[in-house]
């Protein structure tokens, strides 16, 4: 039996299926989870963010017209709620260290230069920590989600050219202070 659409499973919440919403939560709950806790830092952060990001859906699905598709909405309120998070707590320091370092540079053997790939990875994680708002909120999602960027603006809710030039600024951003400290 092929699985419901997410549309279909709007549909049946609507009309007081409360499990096709549990299916829907199944489907987005990692993702929803792993952009919260890119952008937040922490497990227990990201962990209450997901809670507050599906009960806010739940809530809502009232008003989903379905012009993008469920995820990019959901995926929206998650990006939202993280990003009030970060302003709340004006806690900036939202990449792991091992996050950054397995994504930018390759496992070494060798410990002197592991201890090198570590130092990088500290650099990078404070070049990417003093990106302007926006701007991690847009590497976040095409650098680690790998998301184009017409689903960036639709989370966003802005021009697909302003995105690439947010995306070119922080990586040109990145190289700087890179450069500069090392």
């Amino acid at each position: 039996m092929e699985p419901k659409a997410d549309l279909e499973l709007v549909e049946e919440v609507r009309n007081g299926n409360r499990q096709a919403y549990t299916e829907l939560m199944r489907r987005y709950q990692q993702r929803v989870y792993w952009v919260s806790r890119r952008i937040v830092g922490t497990h227990e952060d990201a962990d209450d963010i997901v809670q507050e990001t599906f009960i806010k859906a739940f809530l809502g699905l009232g008003d989903f017209r379905g012009d993008a598709s469920f995820f990019t909405w959901i995926y929206r309120i998650a990006v939202n709620l993280s990003l009030n998070a970060l302003r709340k707590k004006q806690a900036l320091n939202y990449l792991r260290q091992s996050d950054v370092i397995a994504r930018f540079l390759p496992s070494r053997d060798d410990p002197a230069e592991e201890l090198n790939s570590k130092e990088m990875g500290s650099l990078l994680q404070r070049a990417i920590k003093e990106l302007p708002e926006k701007q991690k909120a847009v590497f976040i999602m095409r650098y680690y989600d790998e998301m184009s960027y017409e689903e960036i603006s639709q989370v966003l809710k802005t021009s697909v050219g302003g995105l690439k030039a947010n995306f070119f600024h922080a990586l040109r951003k990145v190289q700087e202070y890179v450069k500069r400290e090392s």
